[in-house]
C-alpha cells in the first residue's frame, strides 16, 4: 500500500464536505476519484498533498514515497521557454553532463595519478549517467512535450505568454517526467485533444508508479484506472474495475439499497397496524403483546432513504417546427488566419434528424467552422446553405452569446419576454439556479455556471438545428449523461464538436473528422471511427500519399444513398431488436405466472390443469430458445 485515507472529515462552517473517507491505494494501482460537481473530489486531493488540513482522519503515504500533484489551474511564471521549463526536471543529469565534460578536459592534460584519478572518475559518473538514461533524457523531454500537444515550434514560448491550458500541459509534462511514486491528477484531460488524451493513456497504462485521476471523461477512465473511489452525499465507497464496471455496480447497490428500505417500511407499517389492533382489543394480554411488538419495532435499526440526486439539470429538447429533409449544405469552405491555413476544401451535408460530431485536434479550426455556420466568422472562400424552415440553436463554448452585464434572469426575461417571472424562476430550477441565484450577474459565474445558462436558453429556443462546440465542457458525469438522453430523445438535427469520446459514442450517428485541412466522413460511432481511421493509417504506411488522399476522399464522398441504407439499416437492427426483447420479456413475465400458478394448492392437484400448463410452459421454452438465438445474432451484427 502506497496511500491511504483514514476516517477523514472536512467541513466549511456548517457545510460537510467529507465525512469518515477511508480508501487506499496500492503500489501502481491506477484509480479513479468520482463524484458530482461539489462533492468535495479537490478538497481531498488537496487534504492529500497537505494544502488542506481535515477536520479530523489521517492521511499516510508510505515511507520514502514520493508524491506528485497536478492541480486544475496553474499559474507558472518566469522567463523560462516551455522547453527549458519541462528540460529543468533533468537538471541533475544536465549537470552530471556539464561534470564529464569537464573530466574530458582534464584528462587531456593530466600524467600518472592524477590521470588514474580523473579516468576513474570519468567511468563511474558516464556508467550513472547511462544507468539514468543520461544519453536519451532529452528525447524523452521532446516526446512528452509532443505527446501533450506542443509542436516544436511552440518549445520556445515564454511561460508568461502561455493561456491557463497550456500551462497545465506545461506543468503536467513537468509532473509525469519527475515521475513520483503515486500521481495526483486533477483534470488531466481537459486542455488535451483526442491524440494527446489517447497518448496520456497508453503513457498512466505503462507508469511504474500509483495513479489517483479526478475525471469527468468516462472514455478516460474505463481505459486507464482498475478502481472507482466515489465520494456521494460527503462519504466514499470503493469499487473494483473501469468506469462501466463501477457504474453496472452503482446501479445494482442503488437498487438494492432502494428495495430493503421498501421492504423494511412495508414491515415497520404492518407491525404498527398490528400493534395498533392490539391495543384496540383494550386487554391487558393484548395489550403486553402491542408494549412487547413496539419495543421490537424501537430496536430496529431504521434503513436511510437512499438520497435521489436532487441537484441534477433537467433538460427536454423539443423543436417547435420540422425543417426540410436538407438542413445543411457545406461546399469547398476555406478560412485562414495570420500564419495558419486551419481548412482550405471543407465540403459535407447534414439531413434532418441526423446527429453527427464535428472532431479533429486543437487547431484544425472546429470552432471556427461552427462560428462560420453561425454567422459570426466569415469565411475566406466557399459557402454553406441551410435548408427549409431550419431555426439554428447555438451553444458557445466561450459563452459569447450570454451578456455578461445582465443578470440570470435578465438574460432570459430580454430574450423570451413573453414569459411569466414564474415560468422563467421554474425554467431556471431546474438548471439549478434557485432563490436569489437568478439574480447573480452573468459575468460572477463560472464556466459550469455559464453552461447551465446557455443550456436553459437552448431549451427555451426550441430550435430544430442544434449546432454546440463542447457542450460537455464543465459538466460532471451525471449532468452529461442528462444531457445524452435530452439529445438521444432528441427530434431535431444535431452538429455538435467535443472531445469527451464517451459522450460521442452515446449520441453520434455520423463522424466528421477535420484532418489536413478536409473532412473525413466516417458513418458510425467513435468506436467505428478508431476502427476506420486505423486502417487508413495503415494504409498511410504502405502507400503513396496520392492514393491516401484519393483514400480519404472516397470515405469522406460516400454518397448520400449509401449514408441513408446505412443509417436505416442500423434503425431496423435497433428496431428488430427492442421488438425481441419486449416479446422475449413477455413470454419470460407468462413463465413465470405458470410456475405461480403451479404452486397453488387448487392447481398442483388439478391433474388436468397442471397438464395444460406444463404444455404451455413447454411451449414458450420452445419459443424462448428460437428469440434468444434471434436476439443473439441481431446483438452480434
Amino acid at each position: 500500500m502506497i496511500l491511504s485515507c483514514h476516517s477523514v472529515d472536512k467541513s466549511f462552517g456548517e457545510k460537510v464536505i467529507l465525512r469518515d473517507v477511508s480508501f487506499h491505494i496500492e503500489d501502481r494501482e491506477k484509480a479513479a476519484l468520482t463524484g458530482s460537481n461539489g462533492a468535495g473530489k479537490t478538497t481531498l486531493l488537496r487534504i492529500i498533498v497537505g494544502e488542506e488540513m481535515p477536520d479530523s482522519g489521517t492521511v499516510t503515504l508510505a515511507k520514502d514515497k514520493t508524491l506528485g500533484y497536478l492541480a486544475q489551474y496553474q499559474d507558472l511564471a518566469g522567463s523560462r521557454t516551455i522547453y527549458e521549463e519541462v528540460l529543468s526536471t533533468r537538471q541533475y543529469l544536465l549537470d552530471m553532463e556539464q561534470d564529464i565534460r569537464r573530466l574530458e578536459r582534464e584528462m587531456k592534460h593530466a600524467e600518472g595519478e592524477a590521470l588514474e584519478s580523473l579516468m576513474s572518475s570519468y567511468t563511474r559518473l558516464n556508467h550513472q549517467f547511462e544507468q539514468e538514461n543520461g544519453y536519451a533524457f532529452q528525447s524523452e523531454v521532446t516526446g512528452v512535450l509532443k505527446g501533450l500537444g506542443f509542436t516544436e515550434d511552440d518549445f520556445a514560448k515564454p511561460l508568461e505568454t502561455l493561456s491557463g491550458g497550456q500551462k497545465t500541459r506545461v506543468s503536467l509534462g513537468r509532473l509525469l517526467l519527475l515521475k513520483p511514486d503515486i500521481l495526483l491528477l486533477d483534470e488531466p484531460t481537459n486542455h488535451l485533444d483526442m491524440s494527446s488524451i489517447q497518448w496520456l493513456e497508453t503513457y498512466l497504462l505503462n507508469y511504474s508508479g500509483a495513479v489517483l485521476i479526478v475525471s469527468h471523461d468516462r472514455y478516460f477512465l474505463d481505459r486507464v484506472v482498475t478502481k472507482v473511489i466515489e465520494i456521494e452525499n460527503t462519504r466514499c465507497m470503493s469499487f473494483s474495475g473501469n468506469y462501466s464496471d463501477f457504474a453496472v455496480k452503482k446501479a445494482q447497490i442503488r437498487d438494492a439499497q432502494y428495495k430493503a428500505y421498501l421492504n423494511q417500511q412495508r414491515e415497520i407499517r404492518h407491525q404498527e397496524a398490528v400493534i395498533t389492533k392490539l391495543r384496540s382489543f383494550n386487554r391487558e394480554k393484548s395489550i403486553k403483546r402491542a408494549e412487547s411488538r413496539e419495543k421490537l419495532l424501537n430496536k430496529m435499526e431504521r434503513l436511510e432513504k437512499p438520497v435521489e440526486q436532487q441537484d441534477r439539470m433537467r433538460i427536454t429538447l423539443e423543436p417547435r417546427y420540422i425543417s426540410g429533409n436538407d438542413v445543411l449544405k457545406v461546399e469547398h469552405l476555406a478560412k485562414a488566419f495570420p500564419g495558419q491555413q486551419l481548412f482550405s476544401d471543407v465540403s459535407f451535408e447534414i439531413k434532418r434528424g441526423e446527429k453527427v460530431a464535428l472532431i479533429g485536434d486543437n487547431g484544425t479550426g472546429k470552432t471556427t467552422l461552427l462560428k462560420i455556420l453561425n454567422g459570426i466568422t466569415e469565411p475566406d472562400r466557399g459557402r454553406f446553405t441551410l435548408g427549409t424552415n431550419v431555426h439554428i440553436g447555438y451553444y458557445d463554448q466561450e459563452q459569447q452569446v450570454l451578456h455578461p452585464e445582465k443578470t440570470i434572469f435578465q438574460e432570459i426575461s430580454d430574450t423570451w419576454p413573453m414569459l411569466t417571472e414564474t415560468q422563467i424562476r421554474n425554467m431556471l430550477a431546474a438548471f439549478l439556479f434557485t432563490g436569489d441565484d437568478v439574480f447573480n450577474l452573468i459575468s460572477s459565474l463560472s464556466g459550469g455556471e455559464r453552461g447551465r445558462v446557455s443550456l436553459a436558453k437552448l431549451m427555451l429556443s426550441e430550435a430544430n438545428f442544434l449546432i454546440l462546440d463542447e457542450p460537455t465542457n464543465h459538466l460532471d458525469i451525471s449532468s452529461k449523461e442528462i444531457l445524452e438522453e435530452a439529445l438521444n430523445s432528441y427530434t431535431g438535427t444535431v452538429l455538435y464538436v467535443s472531445h469527451d469520446r464517451y459522450f460521442i459514442n452515446q449520441t453520434a450517428e455520423r463522424i466528421l473528422d477535420l484532418t489536413n485541412q478536409a473532412i473525413v466522413n466516417y458513418i458510425g460511432d467513435y468506436d467505428y471511427y478508431l476502427e476506420k481511421h486505423e486502417e487508413l493509417t495503415a494504409r498511410m504506411t504502405t502507400r503513396p500519399e496520392a492514393d491516401l488522399a484519393s483514400a480519404q476522399e472516397s470515405e469522406s464522398k460516400l454518397s448520400w444513398q449509401q449514408q441513408k441504407e446505412e443509417q436505416a439499416r442500423k434503425r431496423k437492427r435497433e428496431n428488430d431488436l427492442k421488438k425481441l426483447e419486449e416479446r422475449i420479456e413477455s413470454l419470460e413475465g407468462r413463465s413465470g405466472e405458470i410456475d405461480s400458478l403451479l404452486s397453488l394448492p387448487e392447481i398442483c392437484t388439478d391433474p388436468y390443469k397442471c397438464a395444460e400448463l406444463g404444455t404451455e410452459k413447454a411451449e414458450i421454452l420452445e419459443k424462448l430458445d428460437e428469440l434468444y438465438e434471434q436476439w443473439e445474432e441481431l446483438a452480434g451484427d
